[in-house]
């Protein structure tokens, strides 16, 4: 919208009739207040925000954050990676009046260890206006699923199914890692519900400090068999019943 302005020029001088005696200085600080009658303006104008301070007409307001959520793998929360996310906006032209849509890559160095929710704010960057102040590009970090591990923190949750004779007489449990090693961690334990293993520093990095790294705690599923022949449940009871 273009808005037309018109000055309208004021013919014949000085009121006739009208004759000033006195000190002008004087005149100008009884009215005003001071030498300047238009010190107050300059010295509330903001080149942001335009005359009249805050609440003037000028003021420029920004819209309000755009939010997205950006879904990282457990195994680029582990190591750590690049993200290049690309976005539309509205580009102001030069002439300052017209715009057109320009897309842009953002790109995203995701940290080791990253925790679920972490904010990645990028400044200003949503739809230019003439009136307005570009909105932040936030994204919000959001695991995905993984087929067998979960994350709380900085550890991680795996559940190991074993039978139950391993679970009452010791077991070894083989658990692959988010960076492709196997580890065999012995159960020496009798494994009950309710059991955990907690394997320290296999879990995930910290952001602040890679190095240092959280727990794998194991869970159990025991399974029980199906059926009992006569003699496996004469077995049973005389290695367990008093």
């Amino acid at each position: 919208m273009t808005e037309k302005f018109h000055l309208i020029s004021m013919t014949g001088g000085w009121t006739p009739g009208y004759t000033f005696h006195g000190d002008a200085i004087k005149v100008f600080r009884e009215f005003f207040g001071g030498d300047n009658p238009f010190s107050e303006l300059f010295d509330n104008y903001d080149p942001e925000i335009g005359f009249g301070g805050a609440h003037g007409r000028g003021r420029r307001k920004q819209d309000p954050p755009i939010e997205r959520e950006l879904y990282l793998t457990l195994e680029e929360v582990f190591k750590g990676c690049t993200k290049k996310m690309k976005i539309s906006r509205r580009v102001m032209n030069e002439d300052g009046h017209t715009s057109n849509i320009r897309d842009k890559i953002l790109t995203i160095n995701v940290k080791p260890g990253w925790k679920s929710g972490t904010r990645i704010t990028f400044p200003n960057e949503g739809d230019q206006g003439p009136n307005n102040i570009p909105a932040d590009i936030v994204f919000i970090v959001k695991d995905k699923p993984h087929s067998i591990f979960k994350r709380e923190g900085k550890d991680l949750f795996f559940t190991a199914t074993v039978p139950l004779g391993k679970a009452l007489t010791g077991c070894t449990v083989d658990v692959p890692t988010l960076d492709g090693r196997l580890i065999s961690v012995p159960i020496n334990d009798i494994v009950k519900p309710g059991y955990t293993k907690r394997v320290p520093a296999e879990g995930v990095p910290t952001s602040k400090d890679p190095n240092i790294r959280g727990d794998l705690v194991i869970n159990f599923d025991i399974a029980f068999p199906n059926k009992l022949s006569s003699e496996q449940k004469r077995l049973l009871k005389d290695a367990l019943l008093p």
